[in-house]
């Protein structure tokens, strides 16, 4: 049987920790910043966990199992 291939798009979007959360960066934070707050820029930029309920999906795609 084949290994099982990491599928690449995933592995360049998310990050394991060590206590094996995924961290993500947050949407909206790209284009058209003129309008948003220096404050709320400032929290996009920071890295966040993924939901609970996607975890199984991405773990799936990055090869670690459930």
């Amino acid at each position: 049987m084949p290994k099982m291939k990491t599928n690449r798009g995933t592995a360049k979007r998310f990050k394991l920790t060590g206590t094996g959360k995924i961290k993500r960066k947050h949407a909206f934070a790209n284009h058209i910043l003129t309008k948003k707050s220096k404050k709320r820029k400032l929290k996009l930029s920071h890295f966040t966990t993924v939901d609970k309920t996607d975890e199984g999906n991405i773990k799936l795609l990055l090869t670690i199992g459930k």
